[in-house]
């Protein structure tokens, strides 16, 4: 009797062990690329833009007009958000204004010289002031341009994390813009396989969403081995463009991965 009511504890104690071991092997081996046959290497793709930035406020203000939505297509020097100026445009007016004065100055000193009204000290020291009016009526221009929020590259608005008369601080996400160029293809490979891949290797990739396979070659290998998961991020670009892939799209590459003997052979040979 004591042994029959055991056998359930016992066996539930099993089951209980046997479930985290399963979901941990089921785990590592979703993250760990596919090893074929004939030296194939089969791994996770992710489609990812050449280009891309999330574009953020470079001053405090209020925002008086957001030009962009989702989605939306731009060209290189688009003006994306403009904030309200006044202040900054006004700093650029004085200090222009005190650049003119001290032209007006270091011009009447340049007279007075040439009727030896004045010393060469006071004329170098009129020039000196239109030099610092210069750089002042620099800074507030510079400062004024920060108002507009203009596009790096070409692209397409990926997210708007802002409302037109909003204010907000310097740093403060606005859009997130994602270039328009050819899509590049990342990789994760087993480290133990880091001798055979090499740039210019062909890869076949197979998208889920479109349901396609599309050629690419590899084009990079990174310089450091993730130590936790033993992988190197490898990236790779398509033979040709097209329309219907967006980044973030994932799929499955195959990679046929270089034999490292293959020359040792041949030099072997008679």
């Amino acid at each position: 009797m004591p042994s029959n009511r055991l056998r359930p504890r016992s066996a539930g104690m099993l089951l209980g062990l046997a479930l985290p071991l399963l979901g941990l092997s089921a785990l590592a081996s979703a993250q760990q690329p596919i090893q074929e046959n004939r030296g194939e290497l089969t791994m996770r793709a992710l489609l990812a833009p050449q280009q891309e930035a999330t574009l953020s406020s470079r001053m405090e203000g209020t925002l008086d007009e957001l030009a962009v939505s989702l989605g939306a297509t731009v060209a290189e020097g688009d003006v994306l958000a403009r904030f309200d100026c006044r202040i900054e445009q006004a700093r650029v007016n004085v200090a222009n204004t005190e650049l003119g004065v001290a032209r007006l100055n270091s011009q009447a000193k340049d007279r007075l010289r040439r009727l030896d009204a004045v010393g060469d000290l006071e004329v170098a020291l009129a020039r000196a002031e239109v030099d610092k009016a210069q750089s002042a009526l620099n800074l507030a221009a510079v400062q004024r341009d920060r108002c507009t929020l203009k596009a790096p590259f070409a692209g397409r608005i990926a997210a708007v994390h802002v409302k037109p008369f909003q204010t907000m601080a310097a740093g403060t996400p606005i859009a997130d813009l994602v270039g328009d160029g050819p899509l590049k293809v990342r990789l994760n490979a087993p480290s133990a396989h880091l001798s055979e891949l090499g740039e210019g290797q062909p890869v076949s990739l197979d998208v889920s969403e479109t349901g396609k396979r599309y050629a690419a070659t590899l084009s990079a290998v990174s310089a450091r081995i993730d130590a936790v998961a033993q992988t190197v991020e490898l990236e790779a670009r398509l033979d040709q463009a097209h329309d219907e892939l967006m980044p973030g799209m994932t799929g499955r590459a195959t990679l046929v991965a270089e034999s490292p003997t293959t020359e040792d052979s041949d030099e072997g040979t008679p």
